[in-house]
């Protein structure tokens, strides 16, 4: 009989342990449940914040190229890298021939000028999709070299011709693409843009906000031209000979021209200076007394574009005409009028 309170007793404890044990797995399911849930609550939301913060970024980075090369189309002649993902034998390095169309394999002639590159990519997908040979396609257009879109840059430029739109689309940029402008240039540009007849005319500042507020954007079929400037030449008993671009600003003098060429020689017949004017009829001769002007006794006298100030020497006897002086003029050396 006492076997019973035993076994009764051993029972008890049992049921209390596996109690016991119950309650301890059932706290660690619910202190792991929220774990849980906030993992998968941040699982979920981190993608949500990419999302929300996509739209404020990435579209604008997304839409800045697309912005910048809309107006840059395919023409004829432009060098074109057509690939087909997963099937190479329909990739293609081809050129856009004089029509505007392009031939890839097993869909023939294809239209792309006048499509930017987006544009060109759908046009052959749909092509593709059209003759049963890809149910979907992925195309990547890759313009190599656009030789129908880009800028002409002419006049006072190291090297004048044609430069492609792909790269930088600023004034500076396409200016340091020509090699600079020569030290006969103008501080100014004159933009042509295309189907336009008149062109906008810039003037190069030194003062650095200036000079930013010159560097525009240029689009494609731009032409970009530096004009000569206006330049007077000093030859002569000077101690700087030479010629001198005038100021945009214009209002040059004798004695200015005279000042900026460090001034006549200590051997200069200052007495005997000629200004020879360039005319539609050729040269114009007028004589000048710059001992005279020097001195204050005898009115300034202005000076124009392409005039030649010459001022003998007393020792040596120079009777030079005008071609000889023209002649000298063009192999003279090019300073600037601060």
């Amino acid at each position: 009989m006492q076997r019973i309170p035993n076994f009764l007793s051993h029972l008890l404890k049992l049921v209390v342990v596996l109690g016991i044990v119950g309650l301890l797995q059932l706290a660690v399911a619910q202190n792991n449940g929220p774990v849980q849930d906030a993992n998968q609550s941040n699982v979920t939301t981190e993608p949500s914040k990419i999302a929300t913060q996509s739209p404020a970024g990435s579209p604008e980075q997304e839409t800045s190229p697309l912005t910048n090369s809309s107006a840059l189309v395919i023409g004829p002649g432009d060098d074109i890298e057509i690939t087909v993902y997963g099937t190479p034998d329909l990739s293609v390095h081809t050129r856009v021939s004089a029509d505007g169309n392009i031939w890839m394999p097993l869909i023939d002639y294809v239209r792309i000028a006048g499509l930017s590159s987006s544009e060109a990519q759908a046009a052959i997908e749909a092509k593709l999709r059209e003759n049963s040979i890809l149910n979907d396609p992925q195309v990547s257009v890759y313009v190599k070299e656009y030789n129908s879109s880009g800028f002409s840059v002419a006049g006072e430029v190291a090297k004048p011709g044609f430069y492609s739109a792909l790269g930088p689309h600023r004034l500076f940029d396409v200016l340091q693409a020509a090699g600079g402008t020569t030290d006969k240039a103008a501080n100014k540009v004159v933009i042509s843009h295309r189907d336009q007849k008149d062109g906008t005319t810039l003037y190069i500042s030194k003062d650095p906000a200036e000079m930013a507020a010159s560097n525009v954007d240029l689009q494609p079929g731009d032409t970009v031209f530096v004009p000569k400037a206006g330049i007077v030449y000093v030859l002569g008993a000077v101690n700087r000979p030479g010629g001198y671009v005038l100021n945009s600003t214009g209002g040059i003098t004798v004695l200015q021209i005279v000042a900026v060429a460090a001034g006549p020689t200590r051997l200069a017949s200052a007495g005997k200076t000629r200004l020879l004017h360039r005319t539609e009829n050729g040269f114009q001769e007028q004589q000048i007394d710059l001992t005279k002007l020097l001195r204050g006794k005898a009115h300034d006298v202005p000076v124009r574009n392409e005039d030649i100030l010459f001022i003998p020497s007393s020792v040596i006897k120079e009777a030079l005409n005008a071609s000889t002086l023209v002649g000298i003029a063009a192999g003279a050396a090019i300073y600037r009028i601060p």
